[in-house]
């Protein structure tokens, strides 16, 4: 039996196939390419190309792809063999550099906001060197960018590249202010922490709004749920247990760096944590790691849900972004130091996050609105729709210190005493953590943890990206020719803490009370939901940061706006059909057979004993009967709801005729069919309910 460490990226062109397989030149050209963005000779190009079939041949690959992340949402690839004919009939394994640099695959079919009519169907996919080839099933996977035939990109890989080229500039240019001449280049750094469901297959087979949406539309709730604490860090039940063991296996053979799994808060709901990668590729890695999840839970008879809120009533599932600024040379931008006081790098870097945040709050909360993520936000089980930063209380002190020019003697790490002798003393760290903030510091690193489990991490990296790029562009421009460099940064810091501390919140996230503050009294932004959020994209202060960095150009960033706002429009559309078509075809026949059975049983109760009460039969009856025409009136009028909303041709228009109507409609038609179910026999209800599917895998 092999060993971790002996499998590990197996399947994985990394630094060690190449090194191995590429003549040195040619792999030192390849690395330059890789580590500095020169550009790549196309001899070279020919070599790796050779290099990597052989590679891919030899560990059982035909085919190869250029995998790219389109702006529906998930990955696309289209698969052509290595096969080409030979002289004497028979074939031999090809593969050019030109057809790893670039492929044209059919860009018709997927969205564009406009930026391309449907008849002009040409497309461009580019290989991204800095993201290693990997093989899935028996095909060469290369990570590219895709753009249409005009240029413009209709991924989200090309504008996260930019993002993190735009950073790495302005980021330079703050570290060479300190002196810092050995460094070449500043990477943002990630590390997702994915949560999901895990359901029995055959049960989420029975219910249409799970293999249509992704959720449950329906579903009263369970006599228990998670209000005994005890599924969080719990022990991992067998059939769990061996499916999070093959999906190790799986990810890392791919070279991911799965690192921590365990049960989360509710029933049936669980979480995996990988180690920091470098941002583009920590965004590969967690669209594959999604994949990977759903095809190893078939395997096990499962379903992995990545919907933000599958079951109402319980906590929902995010992807909380873990993000950082590292050097080159090993240096974490946001590590303070023991006496972050005198940091001033750290205290710079600090300053220009929270400006950041403060100024593009609005970015931050577009970057992850959806659908599905605006029944999470503000749930009590994560962060409030309005942003704030978590500093914990010894960095909120030391920029409090810095703002009055008052003296900070700091905060000594304690000594917890336990009063346990056979415990080890342990020291408390000076910061806390903060559950209920959307963007806390953690020590050496910010927690962005609004971000919906069911997103590509890319959209909030790159606003994330541009806007501290934005804002380290404004510092190094006031601080490069100054005279008196410690006393301009000084005074820069100070600045920047007295216009952006209205961003920092160490307190309840969850309280009603913040939100009043926060908007009120702060003046911070509620953008509560999507279509309230991405209409911020639009303003002239974004289009014009995200265009003068060239992150985006105008017609990018509309094309952005349609297509979320399609989606959004799309995706409520679907749960509403599917809840007609539930109530109609399913809930309406299953109660009615069952106030059949009721109304024979009542009948023939009094056929036997004349003047038997007949209490519970007449309760049932009357109530349930109430209740079929109380589903009927709701289904229908959501129906009607959904044919007019087909003649709205606008879907800025259509959005908020779904926020402010369609959602309403389908709360009503809910909240009655659940109360049916509570009164509706077992045997007769149509499909598995929320007690079946949370605890039915063990």
């Amino acid at each position: 039996m092999r060993t971790v460490p002996e499998y590990f990226g197996s399947l994985v062109f990394d630094d060690r196939a190449m090194r191995s397989m590429l003549p040195s030149e040619v792999y030192a050209s390849l690395k330059k390419t890789i580590d500095e963005g020169s550009t790549l000779d196309t001899h070279v190009a020919d070599a790796v190309a050779a290099a990597m079939r052989d590679w891919a041949v030899a560990h059982g690959a035909t085919h190869f792809t250029h995998w790219f992340q389109p702006l529906n949402g998930i990955t696309a690839e289209k698969h052509d063999s290595f096969i080409s004919p030979s002289p004497d009939g028979g074939v031999i394994m090809e593969f050019s550099g030109k057809e790893l640099i670039q492929g044209e695959p059919d860009a018709s079919s997927f969205p564009s906001g406009g930026l391309r009519a449907t008849f002009e169907a040409r497309g461009y996919t580019a290989w991204d060197p800095t993201s290693y080839a990997f093989i899935k099933g028996h095909t060469l996977c290369i990570p590219t960018a895709f753009c249409s035939y005009g240029g413009e990109a209709l991924d989200k890989k090309t504008p996260l590249l930019r993002s993190m080229q735009a950073l790495n500039r302005q980021a330079m240019r703050v570290l060479r202010l300190f002196g810092n001449e050995d460094v070449k280049c500043v990477r943002p750094c990630v590390g997702p922490e994915q949560e999901y469901f895990l359901i029995d297959k055959a049960m989420y087979e029975q219910r249409k709004d799970l293999v249509f949406c992704g959720r449950t539309l329906f579903g009263a709730k369970p006599p228990k749920g998670q209000e005994m604490d005890d599924h969080y860090f719990g022990a991992i039940k067998p059939r769990v247990e061996a499916y999070m063991e093959e999906l190790n296996q799986e990810l890392w053979k791919l070279g991911i760096l799965a690192k921590t799994e365990h049960n989360e808060v509710a029933p049936s709901q669980h979480e995996l944590a990988c180690i920091y990668r470098v941002a583009n590729i920590a965004t590969d890695n967690n669209q594959l790691t999604m994949e990977v999840m759903q095809k190893v839970a078939s395997r096990h008879g499962l379903v992995r849900l990545l919907a933000e809120k599958p079951f109402a009533g319980l906590n929902g599932s995010g992807k909380h972004n873990n993000w950082s600024l590292a050097t080159d040379t090993g240096v974490n931008l946001f590590k303070p130091g023991d006496t972050p006081y005198e940091n001033a790098q750290f205290l710079l870097f600090l300053c220009a996050t929270i400006q950041a945040v403060d100024n593009y709050q609005d970015l931050l909360r577009l970057s992850v609105a959806t659908a599905g993520n605006d029944h999470r936000l503000g749930a009590n089980e994560a962060p409030p729709a309005v942003i704030s930063i978590f500093l914990g209380d010894e960095l909120t002190a030391v920029l409090k210190a810095v703002e009055t020019d008052t003296p900070y003697s700091g905060a000594e790490k304690t000594v917890l005493k336990l009063g346990v002798h056979v415990l080890p003393k342990f020291t408390r760290d000076t910061t806390d953590r903060n559950r209920t903030s959307p963007f806390a510091f953690t020590g050496n690193k910010f927690e962005f943890r609004m971000v919906g489990s069911s997103d590509s991490i890319a959209c909030a990296n790159i606003m994330l990206n541009a806007a501290m790029a934005e804002t380290l562009k404004e510092f190094a421009d006031k601080l490069e020719g100054v005279s008196d460099f410690e006393t301009a940064l000084h005074e820069l810091i100070r600045f920047s803490i007295q216009a952006h501390k209205r961003i920092i919140f160490n307190g309840n996230g969850y309280d009603d009370a913040w939100i009043r503050e926060a908007t009120e009294e702060r003046g911070l932004l509620n953008l509560r939901t999507t279509p309230d959020a991405l209409a911020t994209i639009l303003d002239k202060k974004n289009v014009d940061m995200l265009t003068s960095l060239k992150i985006f150009s105008e017609a990018e960033i509309r094309s952005r706006y349609e297509i979320s706002l399609e989606n959004y429009c799309k995706t409520v559309t679907i749960e509403g059909l599917t809840m007609v078509d539930m109530a109609r075809k399913e809930i309406l026949p299953a109660v009615e057979s069952y106030l059949g059975e009721l109304s024979g049983f009542a009948a023939a109760k009094a056929a036997a004993v004349p003047g038997l009460s007949g209490k519970y039969e007449t309760a049932q009856i009357t109530r349930l009967s109430g209740l079929v025409d109380e589903i009927y009136e709701a289904a229908q009028a959501l129906d009607t709801t959904l044919v007019r909303l087909k003649d709205i041709l606008d879907f800025t228009d259509a959005a908020y005729v779904i926020r402010d109507v369609v959602l309403q409609k389908m709360a009503e038609l809910r909240v009655v069919c659940d109360e049916a179910e509570t009164l509706t026999a077992a045997k007769y209800w149509p499909f598995p309910t929320y007690g079946d599917l949370l605890f039915g895998v063990r």
